[in-house]
């Protein structure tokens, strides 16, 4: 197990009436309003995580334990977004690291290597998990729409190994869609104008 500095996470009362007034604090203790770029971000990379819990219903074996690597590395991309980057911190804050890109890179080589190349975009469905899986891409895409817009507000630093993982992270989300499809064989493909002339 890996400590950063004194990340204790510690739950005992669940309402502290902290948040009733539409602001929320930072791992940092700074107090944000609840809509701020920076919560939006992390908020949506926990709604991606709950989805993936989703998806763990509906698979097994070595897919379940890729999205089970990734649930747990998406608390470590909420805990890097919740600590603005600053000087000298008071704690040496959790980051997201290449090691964590690169190990997506390798699970999207893997799958991909087993699929056929695609003729057209995918519909997202053929099986339950692969919906789902789609689910979670689209919300991995509103996180990294946000955090850009974060990236782009003047005064704040982030961890742009943040926007890596989210980008690297929706390209496996993809391509697991596919390779929970029977590697492909259910996919459902977009027929352009199929329907134009009623």
């Amino acid at each position: 197990m890996h400590e950063i500095g004194v990340f204790v996470v510690k739950l005992d009362k669940i309402y502290t009436r902290g948040g009733d007034a539409g602001e929320t604090s930072l791992g940092n203790g700074a107090r944000v309003a609840k809509c701020s770029a920076r919560v939006a971000s992390y908020g949506d990379v926990d709604e991606a995580n709950a989805v993936l819990g989703i998806v763990r219903l509906h698979v097994n074996g070595a897919d379940d334990a890729v999205l089970a690597r990734i649930q747990n590395d998406l608390f470590d991309v909420g805990a890097d977004l919740c600590v603005p980057i600053e000087e000298a911190p008071k704690y040496p804050p959790l980051r997201v690291t290449q090691a964590q890109v690169d190990w997506l890179e390798g699970q999207i080589d893997r799958m991909n290597a087993e699929l056929a190349p695609l003729r057209s975009f995918v519909v997202p469905g053929g099986s339950p998990a692969a919906a789902y899986l789609h689910q979670a891409r689209t919300v991995v895409r509103r996180a990294e729409r946000e955090l850009v817009r974060l990236l782009g507000e003047p005064d704040e630093a982030v961890n742009r190994l943040v926007l890596v993982y989210l980008n690297r992270l929706s390209d496996l989300l993809f391509v697991m869609s596919r390779y929970v499809n029977d590697k492909g064989a259910r996919d459902v493909l977009w027929v352009p104008a199929a329907n134009r002339d009623g």
